[in-house]
């Protein structure tokens, strides 16, 4: 998968929808996942959405860090851990769910900061 997926427009998650960032990939560090629009829809909060993900490995790594970044604008040097958004990251080499509540963007994508070892790595995002 490319580091950057300039698909125009790209794929767009609605509540219930769940999209892979990653599908039982070997992603190197630095790598970022193909990004997905947040569209909005009638009765979105003011205090922003709740987006829920899932990390998984086939083969678990002895060290990694992936994070869940946003952007308001689909361009890669805009993607960025949210601010205030809690549970944006993971280090657990056993795979984890997170909740990330409060994200006000337009996009997401997965990003893998740093990864040894390991393999099948895979990241859901539910809409």
């Amino acid at each position: 998968m490319p580091n950057y997926n300039a698909q125009v427009p790209p794929y767009s998650i609605f509540p219930g929808d769940v999209a892979l960032a990653f599908s039982n990939e070997s992603p190197a560090a630095g790598q970022a996942s193909q990004q997905f629009a947040l569209p909005s829809y009638a009765g979105f909060p003011e205090n922003g959405r709740t987006i829920r993900w899932q990390i998984s490995f086939g083969t678990a790594p002895t060290a990694v860090s992936i994070q869940l970044q946003t952007a308001m604008n689909d361009v890669d040097v805009q993607y960025a851990v949210p601010t205030g958004a809690a549970n944006m990251g993971s280090t657990l080499t056993a795979g984890d769910n997170l909740v990330a509540t409060g994200v006000r963007a337009n996009f997401v994508r997965a990003k893998v900061i740093s990864i040894t070892g390991g393999s099948g790595v895979t990241v859901q995002i539910l809409g």
